[in-house]
């Protein structure tokens, strides 16, 4: 079954805008080959911008918010401000990480794009209020994971470029991966013992750099992924609207959960679009014992 196939009992406008972003991620991975360096322009957080990063942002804003007629609102990692595109009560409100993992694009590993989906909410709302959310792998295959709130599945983008079924309603399962970022130099001393904790029960270390990859072994093996406050920056260093939100919208309708390692990140509301935010993310075992380590130690 083919994407759009899959969308038929989607509301057609949310259909429209995940097709869209299918369509995108097509040329996305096309521009590879020829944007591979730098640019001479910084991001919101004072990042240097990769090429591929840039161009796939204005490419997917152009789309998203020129094109179509149902978006009003779209607010990308790459830009300074919200962008406002009408003023009347169009439904969606997006959220874009052009190009999750862009520091490994010059080494030709894996990176993706996130999206997150508000409906009738703007996209400083809580992340439990999405409407829909999905990503793309651009690895030795393209894959497209996306929820509409009932069910999380995986496409595979075929050599005419259209995308089809992998797997339905993806449950995430019981595994022992775990994928920490951070230097373990500058780890807290909860953080600590909980890695250790499940070191000592046997979990493997996979972690990529890459947010996305790390996140969708998750779900085809289980485990956890954990980018938490750490020395000099307590906050963390993920970003709750282009990236926590989003991914952990995924994961908790696949049967996980995703915390700050206090409480549920889809509750926290943000401030602005630069908000950053402590990420623990995968099966509900693990979500628990972080949890349970910090309220033993308030």
């Amino acid at each position: 079954m083919d994407l759009e196939t899959h969308l038929k009992d989607t509301p057609d406008d949310l259909a429209e805008l995940i097709l869209t972003v299918a369509e995108c991620s097509r040329k996305i991975r096309d521009a590879f080959m020829g944007k591979q360096g730098m640019t001479d322009t910084k991001n919101i957080y004072g990042e240097r911008q990769v090429a591929l990063d840039k161009w796939a942002d204005q490419l997917l804003v152009k789309r998203l918010g020129d094109d179509l007629d149902t978006v009003k609102t779209v607010a990308s990692e790459e830009q300074q401000n919200i962008l406002v595109y009408k003023d009347e009560d169009d439904p969606y409100n997006v959220t874009l990480d052009p190009v999750d993992g862009s520091s490994l694009i010059g080494t030709n590993l894996t990176v993706g794009t996130i999206v997150g989906i508000f409906k009738h909410h703007d996209v400083l709302s809580q992340g439990k209020k999405m409407e829909a959310a999905m990503y793309i792998l651009y690895g030795p295959l393209n894959i497209l994971v996306y929820t509409a709130g009932k069910g999380v599945h995986e496409f595979a983008m075929n050599k005419r470029g259209k995308y089809f079924l992998q797997r339905e309603n993806i449950r995430i399962p019981n595994g022992k991966i775990y994928a920490p970022g951070a230097l373990r130099r500058d780890y807290l001393p909860i953080h600590k013992k909980y890695i250790e904790m499940l070191e000592d029960d046997g979990y493997k270390l996979r972690y990529s750099g890459c947010f996305v990859a790390d996140v969708h072994q998750l779900l085809c093996n289980g485990g956890i992924f954990t980018y938490p406050g750490f020395k000099g920056r307590e906050s963390g260093k993920l970003r709750l609207l282009f990236e926590a939100n989003p991914m952990g919208f995924i994961v908790t309708k696949a049967g996980g959960a995703a915390s700050t390692g206090l409480g549920n990140i889809l509750d926290v509301r943000p401030s602005s679009v630069a908000d950053r935010v402590p990420i623990y993310i995968g099966g509900k075992k693990e979500i628990e014992l972080i949890e349970r380590l910090n309220r033993e130690n308030i």
